[in-house]
């Protein structure tokens, strides 16, 4: 029967074409969306973990409630021996040191006297010890627009804008105007190495990175650090692996009325990222929900059309002893068949276009230019194995609820009135 239903719907383009063009769009737009909003949340995820939440982040407790405030006068110290600890314990994981600062930077004139200034929020993360981890977690190689990347102390990286807004070039020299661990104040110069683009609003208004190093030495930090980021090693943020993590160092640091104890947050929960990962799962689902909707109605008045086309064949089918549920249940069959073929199609077209938008995404920088969140410039889509099948859901499912709602009609033809039509 299957192949004879085939052969129909094959043959018989008016019948079968309008339905499958409808199942390929929708199938197509409910694969592209779910991929898009599965690469806005892993963009978004992998942004905030590459410069600031890690997938684990470690500070003092006293730190942790006060974090916004960047207080590095309650760091972590020894933080040497804790890195030693954590990698021996937790050896799937990458670790890596940073301190956060805020601060002023003064571009002196050809005087030495004042020319510009700006506030400025800075990185202090390992750039010269020859481990490139947190280069590659920032990107900066690609990030790069002009001059290079340090290679010697008391260099420094000044993103693009702010650069250009303090007229500053690479092989200038400018001053870092701050304070130390202890709370007095911290001058240091800086040869200016080379510019970046971070590619999100708010680190591309002012921001700077400096050797892990040469910010100890500025602040007063030896062998202290603000945080301890980690990271899964196949750079995937999972929340189950995640939690063991958050166990296990749980039952190696119990909790204590010490605030300067270390205590471990995911990034779930920092900067209300459960929230946002929560939020737009269930904006994926309802997206689906409202395309199987969408389609059912759409196809329902598509097999309306069809079924009073189709009306003389039923007649025909009726008159010659065909019962009701058998012509109701073909229909079904048929309506199954085109859902799988329009869905293949559709499936098939939003992968291609997913798989394009993947690769070069969409730059979307001009309207993130006044974000305060950090927030991709360019979005991609990202393709996983859920949007294989996504699409066979609305696909399948509302050409079966359209064919069954329309189908009802059948039941409502009297065998006296078909014989009247077949006659005229």
């Amino acid at each position: 029967m299957i192949r004879f239903l085939l052969r129909g719907i094959l043959r018989d383009k008016q019948r079968s074409l309008l339905p499958v063009v409808i199942v390929i769009i929708g199938v197509m737009l409910t694969v592209f969306l779910f991929c898009w909003l599965r690469g806005i949340l892993n963009d978004s995820i992998e942004l905030n973990a590459r410069f600031n939440a890690g997938h684990v982040k470690i500070m003092t407790a006293a730190y942790a409630k006060n974090v916004d405030q960047i207080p590095n006068d309650l760091a972590l110290i020894g933080v040497d021996t804790l890195l030693t600890k954590l990698k021996k314990e937790f050896p799937d994981m990458k670790w890596g040191q940073r301190i956060h600062f805020g601060g002023l930077i003064d571009a002196p004139d050809s005087k030495g006297e004042t020319r510009a200034q700006g506030p400025a929020v800075g990185f202090g993360i390992d750039m010269l010890s020859g481990d490139h981890s947190e280069i590659e977690r920032f990107n900066l190689e690609k990030s790069l627009r002009r001059g290079r990347l340090p290679v010697h102390s008391r260099e420094i990286l000044m993103s693009e804008e702010f650069s250009r807004k303090l007229k500053v070039n690479p092989g200038d020299t400018v001053t870092l105007i701050g304070s130390t661990m202890n709370g007095s104040m911290a001058m240091s110069n800086y040869t200016v190495s080379g510019t970046i683009v971070f590619g999100t609003g708010p680190m591309d208004q002012g921001s700077v990175i400096v050797d892990l190093k040469d910010v100890r030495n500025a602040l007063d930090m030896d062998n202290a650090a603000g945080e301890i980021v980690g990271y899964l090693k196949d750079n995937y943020y999972d929340e189950e692996k995640i939690g063991q993590v958050v166990a296990r160092f749980n039952r190696l640091f119990p909790v204590s009325n010490d605030e300067y104890a270390p205590v471990i947050i995911t990034l779930r929960q920092q900067n209300s990222l459960g929230d946002m990962i929560d939020e737009i799962k269930g904006i994926g689902a309802f997206a689906v929900f409202i395309f199987v909707l969408s389609m059912s109605l759409v196809l329902w008045n598509a097999g309306l059309l069809g079924g009073l086309r189709r009306y003389p064949e039923f007649g025909i089918r009726l008159a010659i002893g065909e019962d009701y549920s058998h012509i109701y249940k073909t229909m079904i069959y048929e309506s199954i068949l085109i859902g799988l073929i329009g869905s293949f199609i559709g499936t098939s077209i939003g992968l291609l276009i997913s798989l394009y938008m993947q690769k070069h995404g969409l730059d979307l920088s001009s309207m993130l230019k006044n974000a305060t969140i950090l927030m991709p410039a360019v979005f991609h889509t990202q393709i996983t194995s859920a949007a294989f099948f996504i699409g066979f859901i609305p696909g399948l499912l509302s050409t079966v609820i359209g064919t069954m709602l329309s189908g009802i009609g059948i039941y409502k033809r009297k065998t006296a009135q078909l014989f009247k039509e077949l006659e005229a």
